[in-house]
This record gives structure tokens, sequence and C-alpha cells, in this order.
């Protein structure tokens, strides 16, 4: 059945619109009736490109969401339409253990670096497309919020799917390819965040980390994934800064690993620092707009050494959003040299191709209901 007309009828019960791509933060209270939220989303995209033919105006997404409560108890879940493939988004419960205190369980978002996202844009940073942005992987979450310090710990089993060889999916997960056969394992996470009062405004200090395994499907033999980051947000009277410097590093024999996600595997740098640096101001209300936003999003992949078969990526996103009711849009130029999704072959690496950047001009319109 299209999942059109499920999508439609959620417009009787259209409300504020959420952000397109943050994962969904249920916070269940004892004191609240029993509730249950139908929602979704209805996207559309167009795309010039200086290294390939314009992407016409079309249909980009159908979103499903799903949102209840009881008591302490919570569930969440959204799943997505692609053009070709569909993929879940998140599936998981909560349980509210009291004010401070809450479990997850289920395919949710994985606690690493800024939260929600260490970017603004439609296409976010650089780390969204090396698994360690807005990635969302089955697990055991426990957050704590005390005294302006939250904390999260969480043990996560792999993939969403269990499958390295599914390359149809909105998390960037271990891809299993016939030259590089790997797939992910259990990793446990770790990140404490810090709130403070600084320069009139708000500051976020925290820092995150990870360690877990990958296994070659060929051999079954495990190789060590970790990863960390210190990272910071502040904002004031519209402005928001992010600065974010972050850590991965690949056990594997050689110096890459594969990734996959809307059904194209790739090639990466199997160990890089990832350094991020953002800037949002938000107009506020403009005409008959309710919001517009403009950013810009620089970001970068650094191979240590700069080893042979590898090389520095970097990304740059210049933009603006735009909402008024339920209507989102965005409006980018995403720049990338050695970038994925810009152009290059993957990322941090060097198939003795020529340098140089590449550039897109990106609209994106949605609908949230």
């Amino acid at each position: 059945m299209s999942p059109l007309p499920l999508l439609l009828a959620t417009a009787l019960t259209a409300g504020t619109p959420s952000a397109p791509e943050a994962g969904a933060d249920v916070q269940a209270s004892p004191a609240l009736a029993p509730r249950l939220d139908l929602g979704g989303a209805v996207r559309f995209n167009y795309g010039w490109l200086d290294y390939g033919p314009t992407n016409r105006l079309q249909l980009e997404l159908l979103r499903l969401d799903l949102d209840a409560e009881a008591g302490p108890l919570s569930f969440s879940a959204q799943y997505r339409w692609y053009d070709g493939f569909n993929a879940v988004h998140h599936a998981f419960a909560g349980w509210r253990l009291d004010e401070h205190d809450q479990l997850r369980v289920g395919i949710q978002q994985v606690p690493f670096g800024l939260l929600p996202t260490a970017s603004q844009s439609f296409w976010f940073g650089s780390g969204y497309y090396l698994g360690i942005e807005d990635d969302y992987d089955p697990g055991l979450l426990f957050v704590r919020s005390r005294d302006a310090t939250t904390w999260h710990l969480g043990w996560f089993s792999g993939d969403e799917y269990g499958s390295a060889g599914r390359y149809g999916r909105y998390s960037f997960d271990v891809a299993d390819t016939a030259a590089l056969p790997y797939r992910e394992r259990g990793r446990l996470h770790a990140r404490v965040e810090r709130s403070l009062h600084w320069a009139e405004g708000e500051l976020l200090l925290g820092m995150s980390g990870f360690s877990g395994k990958v296994q070659n499907t060929r051999t079954r033999r495990h190789y060590s994934h970790r990863g960390a980051a210190v990272h910071a947000q502040w904002r004031r009277d519209g402005w928001t800064a992010q600065l974010q410097w972050a850590r991965y590093r690949y056990g594997v024999p050689g110096r890459r690993i594969a990734l996959s996600a809307f059904q194209a595997p790739f090639e990466i740098a199997a160990q890089a620092d990832v350094p991020s640096l953002n800037l949002a101001y938000s107009l506020g209300a403009r005409g008959r707009l309710d919001d517009i936003t403009c950013y810009n999003n620089l970001s970068m992949t650094r191979p240590p050494g700069h080893a042979a078969g590898t090389r520095d990526s970097w990304q740059n996103v210049t933009g603006c959003s735009l909402q008024k009711g339920i209507m989102l849009a965005y409006v980018d130029w995403i720049a990338g040299k050695h970038m994925w999704f810009a152009g290059g072959d993957g990322i941090g690496i060097d198939n003795g191709g020529p340098s140089g950047w590449h550039s897109r001009l990106n609209l994106n319109i949605g609908f949230y209901f």
C-alpha cells in the first residue's frame, strides 16, 4: 500500500514542524495523560551541479512519524520512503525512571558529539557521511540530566539492519563490499555535556567517546573501532556557534574501509580527525516568513600522516533555512574538495584524480505535518 494516503491524512493533525533530520527526544511525564501523535513529511528537491547533470525538482522523501506516551513510558518511530528504497530512521521505547533518569531501547540516535547535529544545513557536516553524526543504531541507552549536566551511557549492537550488505539506509554504516568486507559489531558509548552561562549566552561544553569492534565477514576476525570528540556550542540573541574536533580509528589492515547509505557504498580513510566550525544566525520573523536562519558549516577530514592513498577532504555549506507554518525550505551552496556527495570518489582518500573543488546549488522544500 502506498504511504502517500497515510501521510496526507496526518495533515488533519498538523502542528509546529520539527527539524527535518533531528532524532526524537521523547520525555514522558507521569503527570501527563496518555497521548498518540501521528505525523509525517513530504519533501521536494532540486539540485544544480558543476560536476554532473542538473537534478530537476522532484519528490525526494515521504515520511511517517509516530510518537506516544503513557505515564513513564514512551515510544517514537519514523519510517522513510526515498526514490528506489525505504528505510527506518528510528524506532525506540523509553522508560522515565524519575525526573532525572531515562532508559531507551531500540534504534535510536547514537550519542556522539554535538546533539542533535554538529551542523545547521540540510546537508549536515562531514561527520554525517563518516557515520559519526546523526547516526541511528539499535542499542540500550541510559540518559541522566542533573544540575545542568547531561550524561549518556549506551551499548549499541551494530548497524540498524544487522546486515552490512544492505546499502539502502538513512544512517551511514560500515559496508560489506568485495574489496573491504566488514561489518559493525558492538560499541560502548559515553558522553557528557555541561551547560554554563558565558558572555551573556548559553555555553555547552562536552566530551564523547566510544570503543567497539568491526568484523571481517570472510575471515570472521575482529578489529578495533574507536572514536572521541570534544565539542562546544554557544547561543545568544539568535546567534549559534559550534566547534567540534572528532577522531575515529578503524584498526583494520590497510588505510581504507567502506561505508554505505542511500544505496551507494564508498570508501573512506580508516583513520582521520574531523574538525568542524559552524556559525548560524536566526533573523526571526521576516515579512510573511516565521523564521529565516542563515549559516555557514565548515568541516574537513584529515587522515594522519598523509599516507599514500589518503588526503584531506573538505566540505563547506553556506545557506539559509526559511520557515512558514508547516513549510521548511533549505537553500544551500555546497562546496567540496575530495568529498563524496560533492563530486569526490570518497572521503579522505586519494585515487590519483585531480585536486579541485566541486559545488552544487541545492533547494529542498518540505512540508511537515
